[in-house]
């Protein structure tokens, strides 16, 4: 086996399952519901904007400071503060090329070869990949009740190798929200042990709460505690032009500036004058994009009993997310292509967010249903409902 870092992890489960529909007829018209990201540009104002600041902002066009633009880094801070309390500076705040790299460099300034993190069942798979190719070890937390972690589980699994606990909430894969005495169980675990608490909040805009997800910022503690992690991607569809965001404290993005002056140098000036523009003018907008998402999981819950009457069962749902289970025996993996070829749906099967040769794995797969309208969930029951495996 080869020894390079790339070699120690599997292939990019997207790009997979995209070779899965090569050659399939062009009827029925293919449902793709395998990746959870905007297929829309941003809206109009924003468009204008950014063509603003192509033509007019030089800036637009040069290397910026390794963190990310001072005032989006301020902005952040600001609205972050407003949403979680708390207090946040601005040197708290870093912005990266995308969430995915956001969590590489906390695994880089926080790990080294051969620690531990420990990562909730299902796992967001890029989660995974990135930890082998750092030499990191994943110790897998199983799911408890509803999808949701046990603190107490994670406690037993924490050694002297162990670094971090990661939570993604609304999960990717599930679309689970975690509640937030579940949160701060896990903020006090690590606490205790000395650890970080990493929590990715990429789809948090689409969260079904009004209030809130979380009180993790209120205390004065958790700069020592907490690495917070966004993505700019889903609120403002901004998924090309990669922009994230981490908060931690300013002594472990000292560390992060080392990772990220070595990879990108510095995020791409456009996507963050673009993230800039929509903090500042869009929260009406996003608003409206919300309440539609949250109208499309609705219709996910209202027509699931179609599906739960042919022995299907929906495990989680939320963000962009449905994580179901299948009636067939057909592993998971081997089902999702068929269903590609033969009912034109893309979908992701469980393997993909589990370890390799967990039962569970066979009979769930996720449904990335954000990128259908209401009656496009419709034709999706339509679809799964008359497939017979």
């Amino acid at each position: 086996m080869s020894t390079a870092r790339t070699a120690q992890t599997f292939a990019p489960p997207v790009m997979e399952a995209r070779r899965w529909v090569e050659g399939r007829p062009e009827e029925p018209p293919l449902i793709n519901v395998s990746q959870a990201a905007p297929v829309a540009p941003p809206p109009p104002p924003m468009l204008e904007a950014m063509a603003e600041f192509v033509l007019t902002d030089p800036s637009s066009h040069l290397y910026g400071p390794v963190l990310g633009l001072e005032e989006l880094r301020a902005e952040v801070a600001i609205q972050s503060a407003n949403r979680y309390g708390g207090r946040i500076a601005p040197a708290q705040v870093a912005i990266t090329s995308g969430c995915n790299e956001a969590y590489t460099a906390a695994m880089a300034a926080l790990c080294g070869e051969g620690d531990e993190v420990i990562l909730p069942l299902p796992w967001y798979f890029n989660h995974k990949m990135a930890n082998d190719m750092a030499g990191i070890r994943t110790v897998p937390l199983g799911p408890g009740p509803g999808l949701i972690p046990d603190p107490e589980e994670a406690a037993a699994l924490i050694t002297e190798r162990t670094r971090a606990i990661v939570l993604v909430t609304p999960n990717n894969p599930s679309g689970v929200e975690y509640p937030p005495e579940v949160m701060r169980r896990f903020f006090e675990l690590a606490k205790e042990h000395g650890l970080r608490l990493i929590v990715d909040e990429t789809y948090r805009d689409f969260h079904s709460g009004e209030g809130a997800p979380h009180d993790l910022f209120a205390g004065p503690d958790w700069p020592d505690v907490l690495v917070h992690l966004y993505s700019f991607s889903k609120a403002y569809r901004l998924t090309g032009h990669r922009v994230g965001a981490m908060i931690a404290s300013a002594r472990l993005l000292a560390e992060v500036e080392k990772y990220l002056d070595t990879v990108t140098i510095c995020p791409a000036q456009l996507g963050q004058k673009a993230a800039l523009w929509g903090m500042r003018n869009l929260a009406p907008w996003l608003a409206g994009e919300r309440l539609e998402v949250l109208a499309r999981r609705q219709a996910i819950v209202d027509g699931f009993p179609r599906l739960a009457a042919k022995g299907w069962a929906l495990l989680g749902c939320g963000a962009y997310f449905a994580y179901v289970e299948h009636p067939f025996e057909l592993a998971s993996d081997a089902l999702a292509k068929r269903l590609a070829q033969e009912a034109g749906v893309l979908l992701l099967p469980g393997t993909m967010f589990m370890p390799e040769g967990h039962p569970d794995a066979r009979r769930q797969l996720r449904i990335a249903f954000a990128n259908l309208d209401v009656p496009g969930v419709g034709v999706l029951f339509d679809r799964l409902e008359g497939f017979a495996a």
